[in-house]
This record gives structure tokens, C-alpha cells and sequence, in this order.
């Protein structure tokens, strides 16, 4: 066979062209905002190499992400100026809005460059991308000097124009001066058309009535339509028009090299800002792509080199899609389709009626492996995809009036080309093979076709409505049957793909529902042989005995996906409980904390109550002993470890298989590890994480710490910690004397440093009273009157030892 002449780097771009790629890459560049990255988007092409096309689908993966939290992520004010470039290069001078927007590309790619050089570690690749941004920060300020916002070209773009500028101020406030003396004068002003100055070919003349000429010695510039009026410029003014068209010109010759300057900037950083343009329009690109992938719902397939038969681990799939979506149909009308090729079962024969979704089939099929070796996510479940070295197709009418070519000669000759270059690491589409000529000749060549592709393990699918490639496929290694599904009752096709059973044509019972008579419908079948009816109504039976397969593996799969959805519902119900418990433990261990420390101060204060007494008694010698006794258990407490403050299993050694029972959840389950405190338990199907004293074995009855197990005495309970405040005002003095006593024992038992008595202004007697018993009392160490924002005199701040 002749030799191939398509270049193996590259994909056939008669395929490309046949599947419709373009229409894809034109959908890309509508998601682009400037030319060169709709230029590179409709450049797009397959790769073959399978780092590259890892690549590209790590940076739109990336790019994804990145919308999904900066959903307006672009390039901001970034514009082609590549033709402002090849200007100054030429050495052309650019115009001040040109040049404005050589500055705000730059700007748009210096901010492009700080966002990535923050955001290295969750976009690598984008940030790698960006990072090759150079930005000549010297062109940005000498332009931002030299012009505003609005092109206007600023006095500061160079010392000579801000010079000039000043003086043709100057010139112009003194000419502009002296004409509206002249206009003012009452002289003149009768002589005037109107009272105003204005400008012809430059200079400032003023409108006289024509029958006025000569009146005033003065140079004629205009005249107005009419003729009434005559625009003069006076004689005394003509020097000081001079100079102002003067600096005028000047000022013009000024500006020009000033933007002659800031263009030879541009041709001195020309290879930095192409540079920048081609990393801003990749950039812009790989956004572009993530959002047409996010519109497809699409995801990253995975990709795998071509594996040999002898490669070990290799995957068993050439390619598997599941789910797939032709990504040109109406996503709310498409059905989804899987199919797949194995490196047992390379070749995929498709039958079945016409408009049923054959062709869907290949061009989807063809499509998808296009867009996964580009870099796109295809609009897929899920796909496993082998890289191939090219991708051939023949589909639709190949007729050619121009070239005297047939449909059937136009395939021929189209699929003469793919036999010449197909591989084994090729995918190979064939529609309708063997159509368009006399049925028994075109089965024979479509067999034989089919035949050489599968004796060289060249991966393919091909549709046919020839019955005898049904038989081929059936007892021919390496192929297989596949057909797409018809309604007889609806009289339309489902668009599902059958892998493994061929399809059935369905003209005579399509002919019968449609009405044909009953005579002709029988003797129609009576002309099919007893073998071609039998095997008719077994394929019948099969396709029924699948469909109710299917159905029932959807509602299986429904029914998994609910009991996932409770397992998960459940598993999060239990972590949540878990986290509640244990932040009531780690509460609860801090309140014990709080009283036990409480408690000991309470004990450091009564002991000290002890032994200033100068003379203790029996009850106070009991008490102390009491005391003694409570310390030594709050020390023995302290001791414990935190968790050993919850109840303890018996002593007795648990192992991974005995069943426990957990104290904070209440249910029973298997132990199956212990690693130090952390233990893991089986309850049901849930492994559930907690902590060894959080466990009672199954037979062990719970038992809590009591106040048995406190020293044997009536300690009594420790009182709340009264207010720092006591409020005495409507008592009598006696009242307030003895409610002060009773409130200082309660202060000095708490430990409060201070306590503010409250007894108001008045006369002054109970205040009197109450500092005079206060300088009686054993514990106080001072007080005094309360500052003025604390009630001055009608207050008394009293400091406890």
C-alpha cells in the first residue's frame, strides 16, 4: 500500500474538519477578550505528546479553580498592540492613545504578575505561566509622566515643552488682553458685528461689519457667508499673533518628539512586550477554556499513553466514556452514551435504524478524544482516554460535482487515504461502510475493510445496516457488536448505545405500525427464512431481557445512591454528636477544675482563720483535721490524669474483638484498635474514633465517682461567691452593722480583695457608724471614701486581708 503523507505529529485536518473541531475552538475564542488569544484559541490543535497535553489540562484545571473563587478573573485593560509594536519598530511614531494603551497593557500584566506571585502554592502552573512577564516599569512611569488619562500630552513629558508652553501662556494672556481692550473701547465697539474675539488659520482676529473696513488698520483673514462680516486682525496685535503662532509650531514640533521618544521606548522593549502580549493572551486563553468547560459541566478525563499488549499493568481500556455528551447539542436534549474499546474488543460495529444516533455516536466519540488531546474537559461522567497518534474519520456525503466523484467513490477514495496512514496507536470512524453501491458487493468490501483493520489491531467503530457485519462481529476476535435503541411503539429512537448486541433494521413491524396492510406485512415475513425470523425474535427477547436489566440496575443504583446519602448524612450526624461530647467533657473537666481550685482556696483561707485563732478549741482542732484530710483528697485528685477524671473500666485489660460499649454515645459495638488512649470501635458499618476511659466493657456495670468516695465528713457545701457590692441604704443602723458582719465573713471566706459598702449621702449617721465599727473589725486592712464616679461620700471602699 502507498505510503502515508500526512505528517504523524500532526492530526488529519480533513478529521478535524469532518468532526466539527472548529465549531469547538470557535466557541473558545468567543470566551477570549482580545485578539491574540482568539487568534491562539481557533490555532488550537491535538497533541500527541503526552507531557504537553498534561500540561494544558493541569493550567485549565487550574484556571477553573481560579474562577470558581474570582469568578471576574481576566486581564484587565490589556489590548493588542502589536500593530503600535511593528510601528516603532519601523520607526513610526504612535499616537498618544496608542501609546496609552501600550501603558495600561503593561499595568494589566505588572497586576497579573503580584496576584500569581502571591498565589504560587495553589495555582503552580498559572503562576509558572505568569512568572515569564516582564515588565519595563521604565516605560510605564516615562509614559504615565508624559501623558494623562485622556492622551493629552502633560507639560511634564519634557523640560523644552513645559518651557514653551509657559511662554505661549504668557503670549496668548497678553494678546487675548489687548484685543478685548480694543473691544471694550467705545470706539471700536460700534464698528464691531459682534463683541467677541476668535480664531482664523490660527490667529486671533476679531468680526468687524464689512461697510466699517478700513476704519480700523488691520489685516483681512475672512469674511462670513453673508458677506456682512469681515474677520481682522488689528495691525497692533499682529507681532504678538506672530509669536503666538510662533510657539504654536513649536509647541507641535515639541510634541511630536516627545512621541517619537516614548516610540523608540517601544522598539527598544520590543522583544519584552511581545513576550508579555503572548503570556497575557495564554493567560486569557486557559481562562477562556475553563469557562467553556464550566458551561459544558465538562471534567478532566484521564489520559493515558498507547499501551502495547505486552506492557505490563497496562490499562484494559483504549478508551472509556461514560456519560458522554456531544458538546455541540443541546445539553437539556442530548442523551448521554457509554462506550468504550478494550485491548481485547478494538473494534465496535454499530447497527440499528437510521437517525437513531449512530453517527451521533462516532462524531461524539471522535469529537471528545479530539478535545481531551487539546487539553479541554470534555462533557463527560467520566473518561479514560489513550493518547493516539492521529484520528481519522469518514462521515457524511463525500460527493464531489467538481471532481465527477459519487458518494460511494468520494468514501472510497477518502478511506483509500485513512488505510494508507492508520496505525495500531490510530482511532478509525467509518459511517454507513459499505453504503452506496449494490448491497452484496458493498457487504463484501465492507467486510473485507473491517477485516485488514482488525488483523493490523487498528482501534475502530464503524456503522452499518449490513447484516452480515452482525455475524462478523459476533465470531471475529477482537470485535464486537453495538446498536442504538428503538421505541417500536413510539416509532423513535431512545439515542441509548447497546454494547454487545447488534441491532435490528425493525422495517417490517416500523412498516406495520405505520399501517401497511396486514397482507403485505405477512408475505414479508414470509419471504425471510425460518433462521432470520428466529433470530430476529431472540435478538427481540435479548433487548427486552437487557432493557429490564438496565431498569433494574438504575433502581439499584438509585437505591445505592440513597443509602450513601444516609451513610454520609449518618457519618456526619455522629461526628457531630462526637464533637459535642467532647467539647461537654472538655467543659465539664474545666468546671471540675475551677471547683477543685476553688475548693483548695477555700481550705489555704479556713487554715489561716485557724491559725490566727489564739486559742483554738476541740470544734476548731476537728475542723482542721477535717480539712487536713479534704486536702489530701484534692491533691490526690490533681494527680490523676485529665481524662481519669471521667469513670474508669475496670482494671481489667480490654483487647482489640471484645465488645464495649460507649459511655457518651450508648451503643454497643466491637473494639478493633487501641493505640495508646485512642481506641477505634465498630458500631454497625461506622468506625467510630474515642478515647479508652470512654469505654465500659459489655458485661461491666457504669459507675460513677460518688461522694462515698470522698473523705468520710460533713463538709458542707461551698458557698457562692458573694457580690463585690453591698447596698445598705434604707436600714437602720443596727440592721446595717449586723448585715455587714455577715457579709464580710461570706467576702473574707471567697478570698475578695476588696467590697464596696453602698450607704448614700444622708445626714451622715449610718456612714458614721459604719466607719467607726469598720475600724474595729480584725480583718480589715483599710478603707476609705469612694471617688466621685463611684458615689464620693455615699460609699465606702473597704480592702480585706
Amino acid at each position: 500500500m502507498v505510503n502515508c503523507k500526512l505528517d504523524k505529529k500532526t492530526m488529519d485536518e480533513k478529521t478535524l474538519k469532518t468532526l466539527d473541531f472548529p465549531k469547538i475552538l470557535e466557541q473558545i475564542a468567543s470566551f477570549t477578550t482580545f485578539r491574540p488569544a482568539a487568534e491562539l484559541a481557533l490555532s488550537l490543535r491535538p497533541l500527541t505528546d503526552s507531557a504537553e497535553i498534561l500540561r494544558r489540562h493541569a493550567l485549565i484545571q487550574e484556571g477553573m479553580r481560579y474562577l470558581s473563587k474570582v469568578p471576574q478573573a481576566g486581564i484587565g485593560e490589556a489590548h493588542d498592540i502589536y500593530s503600535v509594536i511593528d510601528l516603532a519598530e519601523h520607526e513610526g511614531t504612535a499616537t498618544p492613545l496608542e501609546l496609552l494603551d501600550v501603558k495600561k497593557t503593561l499595568v494589566a500584566a505588572r497586576s497579573l504578575l503580584r496576584a500569581f506571585g502571591r498565589l504560587h502554592l495553589d495555582y503552580p502552573n498559572l503562576s509558572e505561566l505568569v512568572s515569564t512577564i516582564e515588565v519595563p516599569t521604565d516605560l510605564i512611569e516615562t509614559i504615565s509622566l508624559a501623558l494623562s488619562d485622556h492622551g493629552e500630552i502633560l507639560d511634564s513629558a519634557s523640560p523644552a515643552l513645559g518651557a514653551i508652553r509657559s511662554e505661549l501662556r504668557m503670549v496668548r494672556e497678553r494678546l487675548l488682553s489687548r484685543l478685548q481692550q480694543m473691544i471694550s473701547d467705545p470706539a471700536i465697539l460700534s464698528l464691531l458685528q459682534e463683541p467677541l474675539i476668535t480664531q482664523r488659520e490660527g490667529r486671533y482676529v476679531i468680526p468687524i461689519r464689512t461697510e466699517c473696513k478700513g476704519r480700523i488698520p488691520a489685516i483681512v483673514h475672512d469674511q462670513s457667508a453673508s458677506g456682512a462680516t469681515l474677520f481682522v486682525e488689528p495691525l497692533n496685535v499682529v507681532e504678538l499673533n506672530n509669536q503666538h503662532r510662533q510657539l504654536q509650531l513649536e509647541e507641535r514640533d515639541e510634541e511630536r518628539r516627545v512621541l517619537f521618544r516614548l516610540s523608540k521606548m517601544i522598539a527598544a522593549n520590543a522583544p519584552i512586550l511581545k513576550n508579555c502580549l503572548s503570556v497575557l493572551a495564554q493567560f486569557d486563553l486557559v481562562l477562556s477554556c475553563a469557562k467553556y468547560a464550566l458551561k459544558l459541566n465538562a471534567v478532566q478525563p484521564r489520559m493515558l499513553p498507547f499501551s502495547s499488549n505486552e506492557q505490563p499493568n497496562r490499562s484494559p481500556y483504549i478508551f472509556q466514556l461514560i456519560q458522554a455528551r456531544h458538546p455541540l447539542l443541546d445539553p437539556q436534549k442530548v442523551v448521554p452514551i457509554d462506550v468504550e474499546l478494550t485491548h481485547e474488543a478494538f473494534a465496535l460495529v454499530i447497527t440499528g435504524p437510521n437517525t437513531g444516533g449512530k453517527t451521533v455516536t462516532l462524531k461524539t466519540v471522535g469529537l471528545l478524544c479530539l478535545m481531551a488531546q487539546t487539553g479541554l474537559p470534555i462533557p463527560v461522567k467520566s473518561a479514560t482516554l489513550s493518547i493516539f497518534e492521529n484520528i481519522f474519520a469518514d462521515i457524511g456525503d463525500e460527493q464531489s460535482i467538481e471532481q465527477s466523484l459519487s458518494t460511494f467513490s468520494g468514501h472510497i477514495r477518502n478511506i483509500i487515504r485513512i488505510l494508507q496512514c492508520a496505525t495500531p496507536k490510530s482511532l478509525v470512524l467509518l459511517d454507513e461502510l459499505g453504503a452506496g453501491t449494490d448491497p452484496q458487493e458493498g457487504s463484501a468490501l465492507a467486510r473485507a475493510i473491517l477485516s485488514y483493520l482488525v488483523e493490523r489491531r487498528i482501534p475502530c467503530l464503524i456503522t452499518t445496516h449490513h447484516p452480515e457485519l452482525k455475524v462478523f462481529a459476533h465470531v471475529t476476535p477482537g470485535t464486537m457488536n453495538a446498536s442504538v435503541e428503538f421505541d417500536i411503539e413510539t416509532l423513535q429512537p431512545t439515542y441509548h448505545l447497546l454494547i454487545g448486541l447488534p441491532g435490528r433494521s425493525n422495517a417490517i413491524a416500523i412498516a406495520q405500525r405505520l399501517g401497511l396492510p396486514e397482507e403485505i406485512i405477512q408475505k414479508a415475513r414470509n419471504n425471510l427464512t425460518a433462521n432470520e425470523l428466529e433470530s430476529q425474535d431472540l435478538l427481540e427477547e435479548i433487548q427486552r431481557y437487557r432493557e429490564l436489566t438496565r431498569q433494574a440496575y438504575q433502581q439499584a443504583e438509585l437505591h445505592r445512591q440513597e443509602a450513601e446519602k444516609l451513610h454520609q448524612e449518618l457519618n456526619a450526624h455522629l461526628e457531630k454528636i462526637e464533637s459535642q461530647r467532647m467539647q461537654i467533657l472538655e467543659n465539664t473537666q474545666k468546671e471540675a477544675e475551677q471547683l477543685l481550685s476553688e475548693v483548695k482556696d477555700e481550705i489555704r483561707k479556713l487554715r489561716k482563720e485557724y491559725i490566727r485563732s489564739d486559742q483554738p478549741s476541740e470544734t476548731l482542732q476537728r475542723v482542721a483535721d477535717r480539712l487536713e484530710e479534704l486536702d489530701q483528697w484534692v491533691k490526690k485528685q490533681t494527680l490523676e490524669e485529665k481524662r481519669k477524671k471521667r469513670v474508669i473500666p475496670k482494671a481489667q485489660l480490654l483487647k482489640p474483638g471484645d465488645r464495649v460499649r460507649l459511655r457518651s454515645l450508648g451503643v454497643r459495638g466491637t473494639l478493633t484498635r487501641i493505640n495508646g488512649e485512642q481506641v477505634e470501635v465498630q458500631v454497625g458499618a461506622l468506625r467510630i474514633q474515642s478515647n479508652l476511659y470512654d469505654l465500659l466493657s459489655d458485661e461491666e456495670k457504669e459507675t460513677q465517682l460518688s461522694r462515698e468516695e470522698l473523705p468520710s465528713t460533713h463538709f458542707p457545701k461551698p458557698k457562692e461567691t458573694p457580690s463585690w457590692e453591698l447596698d445598705l441604704r434604707g436600714l437602720r443602723v443596727e440592721e446595717a452593722l449586723e448585715t455587714i458582719d455577715r457579709y464580710l465573713d461570706s467576702a473574707l471566706f471567697a478570698g475578695l480583695p476588696f467590697v464596696r459598702l453602698i450607704h448614700g449621702k444622708g445626714s451622715g449617721r449610718l456612714r458614721q457608724a459604719i466607719r467607726a465599727h469598720l475600724r474595729n473589725h480584725p480583718h480589715i486592712l483599710s478603707f476609705e471614701a469612694g471617688e466621685e464616679q463611684e458615689g464620693g461620700e455615699g460609699v465606702t471602699i473597704v480592702k480585706l486581708s
